[in-house]
């Protein structure tokens, strides 16, 4: 490539470009002020779910009771901790990620050519383009020598956008202009000159990200379903706290019993446990994510992946693989598949040469690129074909000819040109006879229908050294053409027939062409591809007509950043939940609109990670199903541990209500209520935390929006299980009262069933239609037998060791009561078992694996 001459122009004096960096200011974006240390603290203490637990452990240390506010304290630490940690180091490994869009350019001021810190172009500013540079600023094209740049940062579209100096009457009204160049843009051929119109946040790059702050975030479903069960659950605490001491007083027991009564039940019922596993699980779950490559930029969001019912994917980088790939050649009516044998045999092998010589020798072009890749597959050295000749002139890619050559002495002495171009040019160049003109048109456009690129190659040989000064004035012999496409990802196939299968619906949103669009959707296995939507389209609707519109389209083409927020939104009226994929600038506006925003750390553009929540590390389209699987996990085992939470403190609080009621001792002192807090707190935030997915796990369909996080069958079934521990626990314990066992006898053997049928609780409730020996041997579980093994020595110690006894007003069990209290606490823990074969059955005579509890 000849280098362009820059000599003609001046540009800015020094003098104005002070000026006018004074009045416009650097060229860069906003930068978002971090938080410090003791900001980040603040938030982090500011969090509804911390103010409960703050105060919890102040009412603990109020009433007399520190080992209970100790342990909130400690719990308070951990928790705090992890989710402090996990946020600072999402955002070092962010830093880690950002890049500049253009740290240095080169402009011209003076008269001469600099090379500058991009940040310090002001407007006005001559600014030199070469291949493989990205454009600092947006600026109006002066001068231009073959010069085509990758737009599909901002537009979506993978093809190379060709300048021109000035605009043709059709491009009237058009949103991305071929005489203007764009901030963040790549220069991916040749060369030319533009004088800046603007910088920093007036760039169209800059307005995108200033668009985001249009858009509100809110806070997770799960949050409102968590805060909904913390405030009725604190109310009821409440209200039968006070009426312990009102029955406790007319009983005619003294005010102080009746309050420590109440201490009992407040212990046993205040819901500290709940944002604990909430904020455990999603933060150790965003960990895990970002060990699997998925970084996590708000905690909360975690829980979000596994609702998305709707995903919407940007075409270009998301699904495909952003550059354009060699996958027919066409000669005389012959056709190949690339890459193949037939490639380096007659009548492909001049073709495949052809794409060589017209091509760069050292090209940017990712379709020049795969030229060459197909070349060397064919065997031929690409670079040897350069050497074996000399290249004696060129002619330029222009917007009129959409053609472009290059013309060589051949080994032999005479000079050959090889060009490239659209089918339309290359054969308005051909001598073709009328038939073999039409063959080639037709067969053209059937493959421009299937989504491809095609380009035409011609060659003419010289019979002297002159030759034409436009290529349009050679003749050409009409040697084939080539077929394009952006090839997917590999494993998008299936990564999408995951989501299908798990109910979620893939949508693809692209500013590229519908028939390319419908092409790839096709390919990669997307439903009613057939049909596609267009940005005009969508602009001719309201927003109701929209919703209605989105329910049946899955295909959205030729769209702008104002058309990606409407059918977000259209599809979150309809009740779904969103999650948007992309990598471009074009795509933040709506990352941050959706449910959850996931954007590429590789390629994507530091915009749109900002106005992610998810950032994929690795690029991998297959990663967002891996996310999507481990955030219905995490939801699963949330309910789970809800559900356990409400269960084994229906017996605690019932045997603290039941007790004066009855007018009977205290089955569980408030120092026992700490003790079994120590079995209950690690089982529900650690060792259901720690549980692997059910199977069936993304064969279910999507959670609904509006869907509680207990629903009845889940609720009714908590309630029946905790009714049954406390009639077998208290029940006991008033059994062995009543037949004279003694006080501390009595309350060992009420304890004992309380802890053992809990063991056998937790492994029931690691599935709600699955056998526990299933859970036992097919998802091991270190934290299970840890925090079980520890409760089993605990109760031990506690019974019968005679220190431990008397200060918990404990005695040892008879042995001749032993095997009554395990079958007793097996079948008060176990019941459930009996009822998961008729649910299998039910639900495999229903044809789902759907379940809710």
């Amino acid at each position: 490539m000849t280098e362009f001459d820059t000599s003609g122009f001046k540009g800015l004096h020094e003098s104005e470009v002070e000026e006018r960096l004074k009045r416009f200011g650097p060229n860069q974006l906003e930068v978002t002020k971090k938080s410090s240390f003791f900001g980040r603290l603040l938030t982090t203490f500011s969090e509804p779910m911390f103010l409960l637990l703050l105060g919890a452990a102040a009412a603990y240390f109020i009433l007399g009771e520190p080992v209970d506010g100790g342990i909130m304290l400690i719990f308070i630490l951990f928790v705090i901790g992890i989710t402090f940690v996990q946020e600072w180091r999402t955002e070092k490994a962010l830093d880690a990620l950002r890049e500049l869009a253009s740290p240095r350019a080169t402009v011209i001021r003076d008269g001469r050519e600099q090379e500058i810190d991009a940040t310090q172009i002001v407007p006005g500013d001559l600014v030199v383009l070469r291949e493989g540079e990205r454009t600092s600023a947006d600026g109006l094209m002066l001068a231009l020598s073959d010069l085509g740049l990758d737009e599909s940062l901002l537009t979506g579209e993978s093809v190379p956008v060709w300048k021109e100096i000035s605009p043709s009457d059709t491009e009237a009204g058009q949103v991305w202009r071929r005489d203007m160049c764009y901030a963040g843009t790549i220069v991916v051929q040749g060369q030319g000159i533009m004088e800046v119109t603007a910088t920093g946040q007036n760039t169209e790059y800059g307005r995108i990200g200033e668009a985001l702050k249009e858009v509100k975030e809110s806070i997770t479903p799960l949050q409102k379903r968590t805060r909904v069960i913390v405030r009725q659950v604190f109310v009821v605490a409440v209200i039968l706290s006070l009426s312990i001491i009102v029955i406790s007083v007319l009983q005619g027991e003294r005010l102080l019993h009746g309050i420590l009564e109440s201490i009992a039940l407040a212990m046993a019922m205040i819901p500290e446990e709940f944002p604990v596993v909430l904020t455990i699980f999603l933060s150790l779950g965003a960990w895990r994510l970002a060990r699997s490559h998925a970084l996590m930029r708000r905690v909360p969001a975690v829980e979000t992946l596994g609702s998305v019912s709707v995903l919407c994917v940007d075409k270009t980088g998301t699904i495909t693989m952003n550059r354009m790939a060699v996958r027919r050649l066409y000669v005389a009516g012959h056709e190949t598949e690339a890459p193949a044998d037939a490639l380096s045999k007659p009548p492909f092998d001049e073709l495949v040469i052809a794409g060589v010589l017209a091509s760069e020798r050292t090209p940017y072009d990712p379709m020049e690129k795969d030229m060459h890749r197909t070349a060397a597959q064919a065997g031929f050295d690409p670079q040897a074909l350069y050497r074996q000749r000399t290249l004696i002139h060129e002619y330029a890619l222009t917007a009129d000819t959409k053609a472009m050559g290059h013309i060589y002495k051949e080994p032999d002495g005479s000079a050959v040109l090889y060009a490239k171009g659209s089918p339309e040019s290359i054969l308005s160049m051909a001598d073709l006879p009328v038939e073999e003109r039409l063959q080639i048109e037709a067969r053209g456009r059937e493959l421009a229908e299937d989504g491809l690129r095609l380009i035409a190659f011609g060659r003419h040989r010289y019979e002297n050294a002159s030759f034409p000064d436009n290529l349009i004035d050679n003749r050409l012999d009409f040697m084939g053409m080539m077929a394009l496409a952006d090839p997917p990802r590999p494993g998008v196939k299936e990564a999408i027939a995951t989501c299908l299968k798990a109910g979620v619906r893939v949508a693809v949103i692209t500013g590229d062409y519908g028939i390319t669009a419908r092409a790839i959707a096709s390919e990669v296995g997307i439903p009613e591809a057939g049909r596609f939507i267009s940005g005009a389209e969508i602009d001719s609707q309201n927003q109701k007509e929209l919703s209605k519109t989105v329910r049946m389209t899955n295909i959205f083409a030729r769209v702008v950043p104002r058309h990606k927020l409407r059918i977000i939104r259209a599809l979150q009226s309809n009740g779904e939940i969103v999650a948007m994929t992309g990598d471009g600038v074009n795509d933040a506006p709506a990352l941050k609109a959706a449910d959850i925003g996931i954007a590429m750390g590789k390629r994507g553009t530091e915009v749109a990670r900002q106005a992610s929540q998810m950032v994929l590390l690795d690029d991998n389209f297959t990663t967002i199903v891996s996310s999507i699987r481990d955030g219905r996990r995490i939801y699963d085992n949330i309910k789970k541990a809800m559900a356990y939470i409400i269960t084994i403190h229906i017996p605690i609080a019932g045997a603290a209500v039941l007790a004066p009621i009855l007018n009977m001792p205290l089955l569980l002192t408030p120092i026992l209520v700490v003790l079994l807090e120590l079995i209950i707190d690690p089982t529900c935030s650690i060792v259901f935390e720690a549980d692997e997915a059910e199977p069936d796990i993304m064969e279910r369909p999507p959670r609904r929006r509006e869907e509680p996080l207990l629903d009845r069958a889940l609720l009714l079934r908590t309630l029946l299980q905790g009714a049954t521990l406390l009639a077998a626990s208290f029940g006991a314990f008033v059994w062995a009262q009543t037949h004279g066992l003694g006080e501390n006898t009595a309350r060992s053997i009420g304890l004992a069933v309380l802890v053992l049928s809990n063991i056998v609780l937790v492994l029931i409730s690691q599935s709600s239609i699955y056998p526990a020996w299933h859970n036992i041997s097919g998802r091991s579980n270190l934290a299970r037998i840890l925090v079980n093994s520890a409760a089993l020595i605990m109760l031990s110690i506690m019974i019968y060791l005679p220190s431990a006894g008397r200060i918990f007003k404990l005695a040892p069990l008879p042995p001749a009561m032993l095997p009554g209290v395990l079958l007793l606490s097996l079948l008060a823990g176990g019941w459930w078992e009996a009822v998961k074969p008729w649910l299998r059955r039910r639900l495999s005579r229903a044809g789902t694996n759907s379940h809710n509890g």
